[in-house]
């Protein structure tokens, strides 16, 4: 059962300035990294050098911290947030990227989701009309949504941090546009992420609960909007839930032994750090067992779903150069490399 009322409690004021308020403040938390431009647009403190490619990304907030807590150096220039779990409009997002061109183009980062996809397309056109300099990846890693040689039908979840990151990084090192998206690329077309919830989360606009589950249940595949996974199931342990997990991702990615991997866990919102480190090790030991690198990781909160209990597993086949740009400086008020 989807769309359940429920009580809400939450410390808000009117709800039809929460994007505008939770913005203003966020600008105000992190004035030495990010700052508000135009038409709320979440920009860089500083802007990146003349001749350096731009990055942005769009989408809706209620997500926080991202997508616009990775906006700083390394990372990406400019964020927009679109009202709650809904993308922005088409003109907002253009002039994102005209704010983002320092002279060499723009990479647009859009994660697969109907509106996002939507505003990007719209978006697209205005740029061959007005002969911009913009290339852009689509971030589709769910495997719970389909295939993947489908990957059209395929959810893009917490898989656009580790392609922002290296985005970021190719650009910040002042590679061109070309080989910025090639490296984005090779990012996403290997990396694979699958979610976990065991409660669901109320829509701060509507006071609505997304998904209904009992309290003795867990899902594995939900979106990040509560669309359904592969049905309810009852409540496994830690272990069990990364096996399971796990499993299902390297098979989907069909991982050999030897192969490198970047594995991040992201918290949705109500799952504690406690929970994600006791799931990490166990994804870490059962690697060991296959003979699989545990090259790179990451546990936090990256991509949230207000308060849903629950997690996504994301895990990244690496390469030399993907591990370099991974690990290249990026100082933003939610990742900082040094």
């Amino acid at each position: 059962m989807r769309g359940i009322a429920m009580a809400m409690k939450k410390f808000i004021n009117k709800r039809e300035d929460l994007v505008k308020e939770l913005l203003e403040g966020y600008a105000l938390a992190f004035p030495r990294k990010v700052r508000l431009a135009g038409s709320n647009l979440v920009v860089r403190a500083r802007p990146k050098a003349a001749g350096k490619v731009g990055v942005v990304t769009l989408g809706g907030s209620g997500h926080e911290p991202a997508l616009s807590g990775f906006v700083g150096e390394g990372m990406l220039d400019v964020s927009v947030p679109g009202e709650i779990f809904a993308a922005p409009g088409p003109p907002r997002v253009f002039e994102a990227l005209k704010t983002a061109d320092r002279g060499a183009g723009v990479l647009f980062i859009v994660l697969n989701h109907a509106g996002d996809v939507m505003a990007a397309k719209v978006v697209m056109e205005m740029v061959k009309k007005q002969g911009l300099n913009v290339k852009m990846v689509l971030t589709h890693e769910d495997i719970a949504g389909g295939p993947r040689d489908k990957p059209d039908s395929r959810r893009g979840l917490v898989g656009c941090v580790p392609v922002m990151k290296i985005a970021g990084a190719a650009a910040e090192a002042g590679r061109p546009l070309d080989e910025c998206l090639a490296a984005a690329e090779r990012a996403s077309e290997n990396m694979a992420t699958l979610a976990v919830a065991m409660s669901p989360a109320t829509h701060p606009s509507t006071g609505q609960a997304l998904f209904a589950l009992a309290d003795d249940e867990m899902e594995i595949g939900l979106g990040q909007h509560g669309e359904p996974g592969t049905g309810s199931m009852k409540i496994k342990t830690a272990d069990e839930t990364a096996d399971a997990m796990l499993g299902r991702l390297l098979a989907d990615l069909r991982v050999n032994r030897g192969e490198q991997l970047l594995v991040l866990l992201n918290g949705a919102g109500a799952t504690t750090l406690m929970e994600l480190f006791v799931v990490y090790r166990r994804a870490a030991r059962v690697l060991k067992e296959k003979g699989i690198v545990l090259a790179r990781g990451a546990v936090d909160e990256f991509l949230t779903v207000q308060e849903m209990a629950g997690f996504q597993m994301c895990i990244v086949r690496m390469d030399d150069d993907l591990l370099k740009l991974w690990d290249a400086p990026c100082d933003t008020p939610y990742l900082v490399v040094r």
